[in-house]
């Protein structure tokens, strides 16, 4: 297993856990970009955005979902925030498992409108 967040998921490397059920983890991340930067990770690996299939339409409903769940939890429901999914390295995707970023907590006009 050579895919951090599937060892962060294994429970081998450590993290800010912020959410856990059967299918998603949710923590913060080590390098935030905002002053909330939460990674949501669905254990099962999938390696970006171009390889979730029809059949998982209903798990990217679910991750949207709890996206907007954990800004809530974070407090930044109200104010707003940002979830983007970066996919390949042309889209800036570091690691090769699917991910969404949840960004808040600052007013967040310095990138995509």
């Amino acid at each position: 297993m050579e895919c951090i967040f599937c060892k962060i998921i294994a429970g081998q490397i450590p993290a800010d856990v912020v959410f856990q059920d059967e299918e998603f983890i949710a923590f913060r991340d080590i390098n935030p970009q905002s002053p909330r930067h939460i990674l949501i990770v669905p254990k099962a690996h999938i390696g970006s955005l171009t390889e979730v299939s029809k059949e998982q339409q209903g798990l990217m409903g679910r991750l949207l979902l709890l996206a907007k769940k954990i800004a809530q939890k974070e407090n930044i429901a109200a104010s707003g925030y940002r979830v983007t999914i970066n996919c390949g390295p042309d889209g800036g995707q570091i690691v090769p498992h699917l991910h969404l970023h949840l960004l808040g907590g600052r007013r967040l006009d310095d990138q995509m409108g």
